[in-house]
């Protein structure tokens, strides 16, 4: 595994964003954001590669997950996950490709539609487009309700993932997925995400945000890639003819048999697709 740091970043409002922080410090930096529900770590076998490839890489947990932490207010806007997107880019001094899966790609979309990221100059939309299939959501938002009181054991929390996911092998040791929870006091695992999130949207990816992301889309004029999952729930034909349709830069990887999940489902070629846009638009490079 390649060297990497943790590292603190605290948003306007006081809260802290936890990061893991790899790479050159000079190098051209990529932002890694994680979709609703996860944390840092789905992006784990993504970062070693990017660093691999020479890239400086900011893998953080959004507000709400992992071990970032909790808004006090229970506020989870677009407008406040894109302010403490823009408190992690203006750290680093110089221009970023922004990686986002699910919510991850919408608060990136969002922030540099808005302006908020001049520093933006490449834009990956990990199996997200502005209007979500509705199917995927429900599905999204049964799973994330599901088990709000927790779980027993470790097995049980693996058993759940499992019947989310059933394309996905299961793996033989589930004590990775510790990283996703939290023991309580009471002596079981919770999900590592505020609860909260989803009292404040039904959804885990909400619909409501359609508009807001439609309004961002007239100021998205950078390089943009869409990564779909080729089983995907999330993304369907219309979503995606929606996003070419209003961002007209916008490229599209097909990653097959992929899922929603489409870093953990096909790492090996989503990895490909990423680098391999980031090469092509010369990012990093003069100019970029």
């Amino acid at each position: 595994m390649s060297q990497t740091v943790r590292r603190d970043y605290r948003a306007p409002d006081g809260l802290i964003l936890a990061a893991d922080v790899g790479g050159p410090p000079d190098a051209p930096a990529v932002i890694l954001m994680h979709g609703g529900g996860q944390t840092r770590h789905s992006w784990s076998g993504t970062m070693e590669s990017l660093i691999g490839e020479g890239y400086h890489v900011v893998n953080f947990d959004a507000r709400g997950h992992g071990e970032s932490g909790w808004s006090a207010d229970g506020g989870y806007s677009l407008q406040v996950r894109a302010v403490d997107l823009a408190t992690v880019v203006t750290s680093i001094g110089r221009p970023v490709a922004l990686v986002g899966a699910s919510m991850g790609g919408m608060t990136g979309f969002y922030a540099v539609g808005t302006g908020m990221l001049p520093q933006a100059k490449a834009l990956v939309l990990v199996d997200i487009v502005l209007r979500p299939a509705r199917a995927g959501l429900e599905k999204i938002r049964t799973f994330m309700r599901a088990h709000d009181a927790g779980f027993a054991t470790l097995e049980e929390a693996a058993a759940a993932v499992a019947a989310y996911n059933p394309e996905r092998k299961r793996p033989n040791d589930p004590a990775g997925l510790m990283k996703n929870l939290r023991l309580k006091d009471d002596g079981r695992l919770y999900w590592h995400w505020d609860p909260r999130i989803l009292a404040e949207r039904p959804e885990a990816e909400r619909p409501n945000w359609t508009e807001e992301l439609r309004q961002a889309s007239r100021g998205i004029t950078i390089p943009t890639l869409l990564v779909r999952g080729g089983q995907s729930d999330i993304v369907d034909d219309e979503g995606v003819a929606e996003l070419i349709d209003l961002v007209p830069n916008t490229e599209i990887y097909d990653v097959a048999k992929a899922g929603h999940m489409v870093a953990g489902d096909r790492n090996d070629a989503f990895r490909d697709g990423v680098i391999a846009f980031l090469r092509k638009i010369r990012f990093g490079q003069a100019g970029h």
